[in-house]
């Protein structure tokens, strides 16, 4: 009887928990046995690790062969264990050197004839096996992404028959470097947009502040064009950020020639899209949208057009910053801290308030549309701003506005203000802030506290003014929350219709 262990990697999340691939080799009728909870595509692994075999002109002993995927209460999913399964059979039928081997974590698919092909989540596997103080086999085209891991060894591999003869010291296998870091468009110019300055203003606190945004306006006022140009608006990832978005990717089998994702995402769903497809799911639990947009920029379009399910989804991971999906099996959770960038319009027929142009069943039209936007869900948006559209006839004679590069530079110089604030380990935005860490003038704190009465404010609502009341200061350079920056929060905080503003004074 002979016996052989690989190490590989199940992923919860972005988390990456080890799995050993153990091998029986034993004597009875010929048999090729999967065991440990496999799902369909670890099953048919023993059909791809045979024809990779024959491919090489090995076959398998005309002996009993058991895999045993450990520990055996767990899921396994994909394709990535046909290749530490190969390796456990060759160690097993002593082609490769058991104990070194053992040395290593592997994952990646197999083709018929042997060709290593790309699998998700090397970039977190690679991460898990720094942990354990083993190298990784991957894939070849996914040496760059496993690279990334730091100082382990890497073996990227075109097919199995190199592995094996790198093993055997008649082929080395060179290291991989780092992928580099992807090449992302930053956006489009604030410059081309003409009026609007409430917009833009709200635009520019969102961004510094990573406060969720809501535009509201008739069709064509310009809102997709603003939310379109946020994305330039926005500084670099920090280097753990950049890892973190890059590990959601890597898990989803979007990190494009494993390069490090450095700018923060921008994600745009149509409005047709599922509760799964947004908060993640399906049948092996994949990120979703909320996810896909970590760090970055989540924008809904048409957003009363969503499902109900859908939106009310939002609400946990808008407040945690990650979401949880619940299976019988397992709870996969994903981080989702993402600035949600809403646009709808006014009404169905979208022009309410144009007496010659809306409905006849104005204003009711208007009120069961916006209705479909539950109190919770508006509750954590911090900035609501009506867009108007500006007239042709003064669309060409407006003035230019400032480009996207002198807001950015603001936004990245209240970012910087708001690192040294909260430090290292602490929020990276003013929207995750405890009130504890905003200190307010006593005065501000007056006015926010009277308008919290008056507007009816739950303390969510007053909690999210006065962040982003410090984003507003942090744009002006004040050192504490003055009373015009509570004033400007609270004219851009969402309001029931019928209820009239804090005055000012």
């Amino acid at each position: 009887m002979s016996i052989a262990r690989v190490r590989s990697f199940a992923f919860s999340g972005i988390e990456a928990m080890p799995i050993e691939v153990q091998v029986q080799i034993s004597s009875g009728l010929p048999a090729f046995l999967v065991v440990g909870l496999p799902d369909k595509a670890v099953g048919e692994a023993r059909e791809r690790v045979r024809a990779a075999l024959t491919a090489m002109g090995l076959s398998l002993p005309p002996k009993r062969v058991l895999i045993n995927l450990a520990p055996a209460d767990v899921t396994k999913e994909g394709s990535h264990f046909d290749l530490p399964i190969a390796l456990a059979v060759l160690a097993a039928m002593d082609i490769l050197p058991r104990e070194e081997v053992a040395k290593f974590a592997a994952l990646g698919e197999l083709s018929l004839d042997g060709r290593l092909n790309p699998v998700a989540g090397v970039l977190p596997a690679a991460i898990g096996a720094s942990g354990l103080d083993l190298g990784l086999i991957c894939p070849g085209s996914q040496g760059g992404e496993a690279a990334w891991a730091g100082r382990i060894e890497v073996l990227a591999a075109p097919d199995l028959l190199s592995l094996i003869n790198h093993f055997r010291g008649t082929q080395l296998l060179s290291a991989p470097v780092a992928a580099g870091v992807a090449e992302a468009p930053r956006g489009l110019d604030l410059v081309d947009v003409r009026g609007m300055e409430s917009a833009k203003r709200a635009l520019e606190i969102a961004a510094a502040g990573g406060h969720n945004l809501l535009l509201i306006g008739p069709p064509g006022a310009g809102k997709s064009m603003l939310a379109a140009r946020l994305s330039a608006l926005l500084p670099d990832l920090q280097p753990m950020e950049a890892l973190e978005v890059s590990m959601v990717h890597s898990v989803a089998g979007m990190l494009d020639g494993g390069r490090l994702v450095m700018r923060p995402p921008y994600r745009e769903p149509h409005h047709s899209a599922s509760q799964a497809a947004l908060t993640g799911g399906g049948q092996r639990a994949r990120p979703g949208e909320v996810s896909l947009a970590h760090r970055g920029v989540l924008f809904l379009d048409e957003l009363p057009e969503f499902p109900r399910g859908a939106l009310e989804a939002l609400r946990q991971p808008m407040e945690s910053g990650r979401t949880t999906v619940a299976r019988a099996m397992a709870h996969v959770t994903y981080p989702a801290r993402f600035l949600l960038i809403g646009a709808m319009n006014p009404c169905r027929c979208g022009y309410l308030g144009n007496a010659s142009r809306e409905c006849s069943r104005a204003p009711r039209c208007g009120e069961d549309y916006q209705g479909r936007i539950s109190g919770p869900l508006l509750d954590r948006i911090d900035l609501t701003v009506e867009v108007q559209p500006v007239p042709p006839s003064e669309m060409l004679r407006a003035p230019v506005g400032e480009a996207s590069a002198v807001v950015a530079a603001r936004i990245a110089h209240a970012r910087g203000i708001q690192r040294l604030r909260y430090g290292g380990d602490g929020p990276a935005t003013n929207a995750e802030a405890d009130v504890k860490h905003l200190p307010i003038a006593s005065e501000a704190a007056a006015l926010a506290e009277r308008a919290a009465d008056k507007l009816g404010l739950s303390a969510r609502g007053y909690t999210r003014t006065l962040r982003v009341a410090r984003t507003i200061a942090d744009l002006a350079g004040s050192a504490a929350i003055r009373r015009q920056d509570v004033a400007e929060a609270l004219a851009f905080r969402h309001r029931v219709p019928g209820r009239s503003a804090v005055a000012a004074g």
